[in-house]
């Protein structure tokens, strides 16, 4: 799933390209993506791309002088960017394109969606607000006014496991599986720690890798297309996807956890003292 750094890359990229152009023609590929009908879609027709902008991992393209067209890539979605828009018609159903978004210049992207199971979420609206995702979100961890003092307030008297509390959309915006695996192997701390119980200096060290890993894979992701952006993140990784590989910390083998639909992976020396995690979701360190 895109998170913050690669959703943020595609908003610059998007901001290069597109803000100053018209929209000349919108085609849905997938009914089920586009969340709204007022106003349709075919009001962004002729609106011209005044600014992007990202809201957790939303991103809002705004268009004329009330307009927003905001989507969410969900698990399996991605942005396709073209120079030349492709010409060829798109048949609903029989294909993983669920939008199409041409500029005047000539120019567009497809948002399309691998698998079966369809999550992309495409909105046209007045004000993201509008968007209840966007609406539900916590505050942005890379935001100027998200201080540690701000951060220490959320983890206060919460019985959550950290590593739930991260990918927490209405707690954190933005950071997702990936990046919580990260940011909880550079801080040295087990995902299953309670995150209402961290000490001052835990909280000190858990702050400083999220803003650390965060903005580092922020500024990997700046000025990347969006063909590359996918490499980079998993080039940049520690920890995450990176099972029965060496951790470049310690060197011992890094673990994974299965549950139904994802996975975590840690190294047990850096984050649990040296014990395997066992392989439930409501597991604790094994004895």
């Amino acid at each position: 799933m895109p998170e913050m750094p690669e959703v943020q890359g595609l908003v610059d990229f998007l901001g290069e390209r597109a803000v100053g152009h018209a929209i000349t023609r919108t085609s849905v590929g997938e009914i089920a993506a586009l969340k709204t009908y007022d106003p349709p879609n075919t009001a962004l027709h002729g609106a011209t791309v005044t600014a992007t902008a990202r809201y957790g991992k939303f991103v809002d393209i705004a268009c004329g002088d009330d307009l927003h067209l905001v989507f969410h890539l969900a698990k399996a979605g991605w942005l396709r960017w073209y120079d030349t828009l492709p010409t060829t018609l798109i048949k609903p159903g029989r294909s993983p394109i669920a939008l199409r978004i041409a500029l005047d210049d000539g120019s567009g992207f497809d948002l399309t969606e691998a698998g079966t199971k369809k999550s992309l979420a495409v909105y046209v609206v007045r004000d993201p607000q509008d968007v209840p995702g966007i609406a539900r979100l916590g505050p942005d961890p890379l935001d100027p006014s998200f201080t540690r003092d701000v951060f220490a307030s959320l983890l206060a008297g919460r019985r959550m496991q950290i590593k739930g509390l991260l990918r927490d959309q209405g707690v954190i915006a933005g950071i997702g599986n990936a990046y919580s695996d990260e940011i909880l192997h550079v801080a040295k701390m087990s995902p299953y720690a309670p995150s209402g119980n961290l000490d001052d200096e835990a909280i000190d060290r858990l702050y400083t890798a999220m803003q650390d890993t965060l903005r580092d894979a922020v500024r990997v992701a700046s000025g990347k297309p969006p063909s590359d952006l996918k490499d980079a993140k998993r080039a940049g990784f520690r920890v995450h996807a990176r099972r029965g590989e060496a951790c470049p910390v310690c060197g011992d083998t890094v673990r994974s956890v299965f549950f139904a639909d994802r996975s975590l992976e840690y190294c047990p020396t850096c984050q649990t003292g040296g014990k395997p995690l066992a392989d439930r979701r409501l597991s604790r360190l094994l004895k």
